[in-house]
């Protein structure tokens, strides 16, 4: 299976964006309208023609930047990618209601 592609603006190898771009900000989120993963809501917003959609929480609704694994709710609030130990940014959870359906 390839791996999603992250899109953004101005986005660097691990996924930070024009809008998050400090260490943590490595978390790619899935719009469950157009299953395309976005570096982040803003980014989403501003290069598709549809505002973003929250996904199911079981539906790997996350992606780490850093090594492109597929993550679920639990997994992603673990606060670190299971696969590469990244820590995500922990001032994400302020946008839960945005980015999962509850």
């Amino acid at each position: 299976m390839m791996t999603p592609l992250i899109k953004g603006i101005n986005l660097d190898a691990a996924g930070r964006c024009k809008h998050y771009h400090k260490d943590a900000d490595i978390a790619a989120l899935k719009c469950s309208q157009c299953d395309e993963y976005y570096a982040c809501y803003q980014c989403h917003d501003s290069l598709e023609d549809h505002k973003f959609v929250a996904s199911n929480k079981d539906d790997y609704p996350m992606m780490c930047g850093v090594c492109r694994r597929l993550l679920d709710f639990d997994e992603y609030t673990s606060g670190a990618c299971l696969n590469c130990h990244h820590g995500f940014n922990p001032l994400c959870k302020l946008h839960y209601e945005i980015y999962f359906e509850d």
